[in-house]
């Protein structure tokens, strides 16, 4: 069976690099999905963060990254999919993910949502922590593949933080 993760992935963390992993257990072929949101303003470039997914999941023989735009459950169509993969880190994850999850079934009867819990190890990292500790500096190669922390610290280094 074929497995969609969705997800704007900006920047991948080791906690979506363990969904990832555990997926890939879990199904025949994963498909990381980055979500190219217009109304978002992303840190990276859809190219950008499908390269750095690439890089990090290389050692997964039934992985394959892709970016799209447009609804989640039209792609998984499109890619034969018949299951959403989503990660859980918190309850108040859950009651957005179970929102969206009624909804996509709504558009597509026969796709279905499994939804895996994070690691405690990673329950509280979110790509937005990622890039509040970077902004101002902080290390976050604890928290990220190291290309990926070199990548972060080159953009803010650009950027200045007031």
């Amino acid at each position: 069976m074929i497995a969609i993760y969705p997800g704007s992935f900006d920047p991948v963390t080791f906690g979506h690099l363990d969904v990832i992993e555990r997926g890939c257990r879990m199904f025949d072929h994963v498909i990381v999905a980055v979500a190219q949101n217009p109304g978002k303003s992303p840190l990276f470039t859809a190219h950008k963060r499908v390269s750095q997914i690439q890089n990090a999941t290389h050692h997964l023989a039934n992985v394959e990254v892709d970016s799209f735009d447009g609804l989640t459950v039209t792609y998984a169509r499109m890619r034969k999919a018949g299951v959403l993969l989503r990660g859980l880190r918190a309850v108040s994850d859950f009651e957005m993910e179970l929102q969206m999850a009624h909804t996509n079934k709504t558009l597509s009867d026969d796709i279905e949502t499994v939804f895996l819990a994070t690691s405690t190890d990673y329950s509280y990292l979110s790509s937005s922590v990622v890039k509040e500790i970077a902004k101002f500096g902080g290390p976050v190669d604890h928290l990220v593949p190291q290309p990926v922390a070199l990548d972060i610290r080159r953009c803010y280094a650009k950027t200045p933080t007031h």
